[in-house]
């Protein structure tokens, strides 16, 4: 906009004038049309009327006219600049070497294959951006950017591994996989264990190739060297979480490493045994397959099905297919079937299915599907990252209690019912007397021993007792008492009113030889309020060790155990991903560096963490 304006302003109503601010005279802007306007009789105004005026503006215009000047000076380019922009990066300069290592974590972190450097777009992209960097080769990505990465990373895992003071006690999870696309098979390591900050670290060690057969003695071996590699010492090993197994829980024997069976696998075995292997439930599943399959590979019959839903106001939802090995997948397919109840309905009333449920199906569905309910919280918050060793007798104790009540639901499923508390009975037998799962529960502060009797709390006492005399270079320890004095029983003696009152005492209060500070420690964690189930208990520890220390201690080994190994089958599923169709010739090797990256990266990167 013209400087002249700062004396002029635009006459209301006729735009064609404009009126001095000086004067007040109306002067022609030229033409009849904004097109047709110009300032030069404005400025021709100044010049004979306002020489003052006048002067101001000429000195205003010269003013922009150096600064709009100066500015293009100072945004055009030099000769030099030009040749600099214009010249390629050399590929071991700092900037090159940046944009290669990104392109590298791209790569695995978002299961891209090496192959993405000769994708017509991606190419595009990077000249777009940056067209001094040079972009390598596939192979130089896979053989030299990748172990440099991998290097990179494992020292840093190295490090953590080693950071502590005190080093801490590490659990472990393993798995076989074997892949869909190509003959590979691998063998898991994941560990966590609680660091001397009480927070709970996690990482993949190694998912390496697994040739041959998977024998325990194979498997053992395997362990072995995976342990010397990441330097471990095996004494630091507190447990090593795997499936049922058996070459999996002999390798565990052969190895001498303390292993725990994964609860979700055995939820899986038991509810298969207790309900799944009923032959009214195996008609109602293979029922349901067949419907689910028949809407799955006919793309007209699932268009019908939308129309009909969306009739019923419903969103378009497909049914879900179950996988054998998963009971909770079969439990969502009939969930699924369930929901779409009225949809189905509508449905068989104009068209063919190959299989339908009759009404007695229908409400056994729905009571089955009450009555594994509770087993499919179970195993969602089992299968959570934060869960442990410490919440399986808990859990495990309100399952059973639940399925001992009677309720409405029960109907056509009480045989089913019975079954299925005897197989969880039997397939976690010894799991309430296991110190790996009583003690854990003991120390988490949002279970302590509320989830034992009399009997049972006393053995736990004492199996805190034994761990704690076994912690090395504590100055406080529970001092060895004498014997407790049995219980007498009736067949030894006739009961007396006394031995009532110190049978009860006895049943209820702790053992009053107990003296030490270790045992007044004990004493005091386990006379508090619970903490609520929806707090973190190794927040707790943290605020607490100073007043428990030694309890801390074992908080701290037995807190970190996991109770399924839920990591190795995660892992697994992103080895699905990176041994895929489009990566299927991938070695071995390779693929774990990929794993070990994908996995680990994101622990170091402050943008990811978030």
């Amino acid at each position: 906009m013209s400087a002249v304006w700062k004396y002029f302003k635009v006459k209301e109503g006729e735009n064609k004038y404009a009126v001095c601010e000086e004067c007040k005279s109306q002067v022609s802007r030229g033409g009849l049309t904004a097109k047709t306007f110009s300032t030069s009789g404005l400025i021709y105004h100044l010049k004979a009327n306002h020489p003052s005026k006048y002067d101001e503006f000429q000195r205003e215009t010269k003013t922009k006219a150096n600064s709009a000047t100066s500015t293009a000076a100072s945004t055009t380019p030099s000769v030099s600049d030009m040749f600099e922009r214009s010249r390629k990066f050399n590929k071991d300069s700092t900037k090159a070497k940046g944009i290669t290592d990104k392109i590298m974590e791209y790569m695995a972190l978002d299961d891209q294959p090496f192959s993405v450097v000769e994708y017509v777009g991606f190419r595009r992209l990077l000249q777009h951006i940056e067209p001094r960097y040079t972009l390598p080769s596939r192979r130089y990505f896979a053989d030299v950017c990748l172990p440099e990465l991998y290097n990179s990373i494992a020292g840093r895992v190295h490090e953590l591994l080693a950071k502590d003071s005190d080093p801490p006690y590490v659990s472990f999870t393993t798995d076989i996989w074997s892949s869909d696309v190509s003959p590979a098979s691998m063998l898991s390591l994941t560990a966590q264990w609680v660091d001397e900050n009480f927070l709970l670290q996690r990482v993949v060690l190694q998912c390496q190739e697994f040739k041959g057969s998977h024998t325990a003695a194979a498997i053992s071996g395997a362990f072995d060297s995976m342990f010397e590699r990441w330097g471990i010492d095996r004494t630091k090993v507190h447990a090593v979480v795997s499936d049922n197994a058996r070459n999996m829980v002999k390798a565990m024997d052969d190895s001498d490493l303390r292993g725990i069976r994964c609860v979700a696998h055995t939820l899986q075995i038991a509810v298969n045994e207790g309900v799944l292997s009923q032959r009214s439930i195996v008609d109602i599943v293979a029922t349901g397959r067949k419907i689910v399959g028949h809407f799955k590979h006919s793309p007209l019959a699932y268009s019908r099905l939308q129309t009909i839903q969306e009739q019923f106001g419903m969103h378009p939802k497909r049914f879900q297919q179950d996988v054998s090995t998963r009971w909770n997948s079969t439990f969502y397919m009939l969930q699924s079937l369930l929901a779409q109840k009225r949809t189905l309905a509508t449905y068989i009333a104009d068209y063919d299915l190959p299989a339908t449920f009759t009404p007695y199906q229908w409400v056994l569905i729905e009571n089955v599907l009450s009555l594994l309910a509770p087993f499919e919280q179970l195993t969602r918050e089992i299968s959570s990252a934060k869960s442990s060793a410490a919440d399986v007798i808990p859990s495990l104790a309100a399952l059973t209690r639940l399925l001992r009540k009677d309720v409405e639901t029960d109907h056509g499923v009480k045989t089913m019912k019975t079954a299925l508390l005897e197989a969880l009975n039997r397939r976690f037998d010894q799991t309430g007397t296991d110190p790996m799962f009583c003690i854990a529960s003991v120390l988490d502060p949002r279970y302590k021993d509320h989830f034992f009797d009399g009997d049972q709390k006393r053995r736990m006492r004492e199996m805190v007792r034994e761990e704690l005399d076994s912690l090395p270079d504590g100055e406080a320890r529970i001092r060895e008492g004498p014997t407790p004095r049995p219980i007498r029983t009736e067949a030894e003696s006739a009961p007396s009113l006394s031995a009532m009152f110190d049978e009860i005492v006895q049943e209820n209060d702790p053992d009053p030889r107990q003296t030490s500070a270790t045992a007044q420690q004990l004493d005091c964690y386990l006379s508090e309020v619970l903490i609520p189930r929806s707090d973190d208990p190794l927040t707790y520890w943290r605020t607490n060790r100073g007043r428990f220390p030694e309890l801390a201690r074992m908080a701290r080994r037995y807190l970190a155990a996991p109770c399924t190994s839920t990591d190795s089958e995660r892992l697994f599923s992103a080895a699905s991903n990176v041994l895929d169709e489009r990566r299927n010739r991938l070695t071995c090797g390779k693929a774990e560096k990929l794993l070990f990256v994908k996995k680990n990266l994101p622990l170091f990167l402050k943008d990811l963490a978030n």
